[in-house]
């Protein structure tokens, strides 16, 4: 049996990329799918998919930025779908901030999303997992969260508070029998990098192909899955130099992108 038969797994940011991809292929696996987003027709598309498929969604419109919201969205899927065993915290957005003409309000809207959106998702089925004893919890950060890197000092902040949060987590509620898995991605075919050149964006993977290795780590209780393993390699190697190398390859990059 599958180890996503009758598993009732909640996706955020489900309307597109890494989200989509997930629920549709965690739904071809038995899992019974929660998508949740804004674009209210987009998720309507996906559950249809999945359901001519074969398989068992229950889409649902909501701003993870809202606590209350978020809330109410869990208790309408569990309504649906039953408790969640697998809330897969994927909501994310983007927004350059260079140092030199630095928007707070932008980004303090990276982090709404980013962080606190993270922090709501999973707030809003923790305490039935914890009474269950049972469940895993997964968010989806990034390679980049090692580094520093040009134009994206606030979104690449936001992806290692949650590397923190998820690593705290995982000490927490080991004893109550809940797991936790951080995903941290490459580069992968998203609307976030739509507007980035493809000659820039190096070991690039469609969103299909991410969703299967993430499906995976999750299966095998990974910790923290970092791919592909080239992009892991080369930030390892990128945090090791010294800030004079650091800060040359880093204009390097810029002035390719």
């Amino acid at each position: 049996m599958s180890y996503w038969q009758d598993r009732r797994v909640f996706i955020t940011g489900a309307s597109s990329g890494i989200g989509w991809a997930l629920a549709e292929y965690l739904a071809r696996r038995g899992a019974k799918v929660g998508s949740i987003a804004r674009r209210k027709e987009k998720l309507a598309k996906l559950a249809g998919k999945i359901e001519s498929a074969g398989g068992r969604a229950a889409p649902a419109v909501a701003d993870v930025t809202d606590t209350d919201q978020t809330q109410q969205t869990a208790r309408m899927l569990a309504e649906i779908l039953g408790p969640c065993d697998v809330p897969i915290a994927n909501a994310g957005t983007n927004r350059y901030t260079r140092g030199e003409v630095f928007n707070a309000r932008d980004a303090r809207a990276v982090f709404a999303t980013n962080v606190n959106g993270v922090i709501n998702s999973i707030g809003a089925v923790l305490d039935g997992m914890i009474a269950r004893g049972s469940g895993h919890v997964v968010a989806i950060a990034s390679i980049a969260a090692m580094l520093g890197l040009p134009r994206n000092g606030v979104y690449l902040a936001s992806k290692a508070a949650l590397v923190t949060l998820m690593e705290s987590l995982r000490v927490d509620l080991h004893s109550y029998g809940v797991k936790g898995t951080t995903i941290c991605p490459g580069f992968v075919e998203t609307p976030l990098i739509a507007d980035q050149p493809r000659e820039a964006l190096k070991f690039l993977l469609e969103p299909p192909e991410a969703a299967r290795r993430i499906a995976r780590a999750i299966e095998h209780g990974r910790a923290e899955y970092r791919f592909p393993w080239q992009m892991w390699l080369a930030a390892r190697v990128m945090r090791a130099l010294p800030f004079g190398p650091y800060r040359r390859l880093c204009s390097l990059l810029l002035r390719r992108s």
